[in-house]
């Protein structure tokens, strides 16, 4: 708590006015840094144009683009969450789970459909996490911007196919 408050600039007091201890106060600045990322995400996703493959884009888009300019509170939430004790973890696993719905939609884009499998989603977005983690760790956040259109082709090639996959990821 001691070095939470001189960071901060405000008296132990001050802080346990806020917070019980400092797992409470972890417990906020991650619920801050998921929800930030859902408005951002959820604010593009919907001025995007029509489509899922295209709002995949603009809803990946914003994402890597909220990680690299909140590369601190991004940290919070993808990388020290998963140490931080159970209460922590379960808020990021229910928040990683909460998107792959929006990912299974691509089964209706499918030729293949419901005969993908079970578990695609999931790695899908197990594999996003997993690339953003590691920038963040590295200390290269600034590299994710860049890497929009091999993530996007990533994601939807399982949907789409090669071409059409590249089409969306690379819009001229």
């Amino acid at each position: 708590v001691a070095g939470i408050v001189k960071r901060a600039g405000v008296a132990r007091n001050t802080f346990y006015e806020s917070f019980a201890n400092k797992e409470e106060c972890f417990l906020a600045a991650s619920d801050l840094a998921g929800e930030e990322a859902m408005r951002r995400i959820s604010e593009v996703v919907r001025a995007a144009p029509p489509g899922w493959p295209e709002r995949i884009r603009a809803g990946l888009g914003a994402l890597l683009a909220f990680v690299a300019s909140e590369s601190a509170l991004a940290r919070v939430f993808v990388v020290e969450s998963l140490s931080a004790g159970p209460a922590a973890a379960e808020r990021y696993e229910r928040t990683v789970r909460a998107v792959v719905p929006f990912f299974r939609i691509g089964r209706r884009y499918s030729d293949q459909g419901e005969s993908l499998p079970p578990t695609l989603e999931e790695t899908i977005v197990g594999g996003i996490f997993w690339v953003v983690y590691q920038r963040i760790v590295a200390g290269r956040p600034d590299e994710l911007e860049g890497l929009l259109e091999e993530i996007v082709e990533f994601v939807l090639t399982p949907y789409l196919g090669v071409e059409a996959a590249r089409e969306v990821a690379s819009p001229v």
